[in-house]
């Protein structure tokens, strides 16, 4: 059974950020298809309804001939029995000229912006009239628009479930990876590069994390290390993150830096966060027993 969202409602009120919102959602979303494509794309998505089981569809005033026409695409989802809801985005007259004034563009009237919102609020009225729920975002953060959203769409678990942690070791030697959101350098640990029968092993072997974890300050550190960011996680996703890098680093990327990341990504796993772990540099410095000059 598909079940459509139409998203709808006031430029400048975030139907563009609550698509993107649905799509971390797992939806797939389209915006601004035209009118007459609408019903075939339906058609499309509910032959394989196991993949297009979620869908978001954004509907503007760009798209005028799809406004005197809602009511009988309405008519034609129940014909087909697509379960469906119409969401409307709202916002004051203020938050939005203010939200103009600050990205600077046109509004898609063409017109000045009071001008258009005056336009755009009576073209609209038809989809106001039947939508289903209406959020204002006046006031909303995007966290904030987030768990609105997750509840409406009855999304469970929210605060893992939809934060993509991507944990990565590096070596400094190497740079800093740029997509990185957190850094933490780990080079004050005792070095197990300078221990020859460990020099030419990784952070993934067991003799490596032995050396490592025998060391009171690693345990001190991980202990505390660990704690802050559990404590964090929750604050990001409050803020609307979706994804979250967190890059950990050495001198040469191949000891300390890989086994504190393999040991940071079991913690959060074992909390139900989806993890994805990689190791950066881990063949630059290390590679079958030879140093990578």
């Amino acid at each position: 059974m598909i079940k459509l969202y139409i998203i709808s409602g006031m430029s400048g009120a975030g139907k563009s950020q609550a698509l993107k919102i649905f799509e971390d959602f797992g939806f797939v979303c389209v915006d601004n298809l035209p009118t007459k494509m609408i019903t075939d794309f339906i058609d499309i998505c509910a032959k394989d309804s196991k993949k297009y089981k979620n869908i978001a569809i954004g509907v503007d005033s760009r798209n005028e001939e799809y406004f005197s026409e809602f009511k009988n695409f309405l008519v034609i989802l129940k014909s087909k029995k697509i379960s469906y809801k119409v969401i409307f985005f709202t916002a004051s007259d203020d938050i939005i000229l203010r939200r103009y004034s600050e990205t600077r563009h046109h509004h898609p009237s063409g017109k000045s912006v009071s001008e258009g919102i005056k336009q755009e609020r009576k073209a609209l009225d038809n989809i106001f009239c039947v939508a289903d729920e209406v959020i204002d975002t006046s006031n909303l953060t995007i966290g904030e628009l987030k768990k609105t959203i997750s509840v409406l769409v009855d999304i469970q678990q929210l605060e893992k479930r939809y934060l993509n942690i991507s944990v990565v070791s590096f070596g400094y030697k190497y740079g800093i990876p740029n997509d990185a959101d957190i850094v933490y350098d780990v080079r004050f640990i005792t070095n197990p590069n300078y221990v020859h029968e460990l020099k030419y092993k990784t952070g993934r072997d067991k003799s490596v994390q032995r050396y490592i974890e025998k060391h009171k300050e690693f345990k001190i550190f991980f202990k505390e290390f660990s704690k802050l960011i559990k404590n964090t996680l929750p604050h990001y996703i409050n803020e609307g993150k979706s994804y979250l890098t967190i890059a950990i680093g050495c001198t040469g990327g191949c000891h300390r830096s890989v086994f504190t990341a393999e040991k940071l990504a079991g913690f959060l796993k074992s909390r139900k966060y989806k993890v994805k772990l990689s190791h950066r540099d881990i063949l630059r410095g290390c590679n079958n027993g030879k140093i990578n000059i």
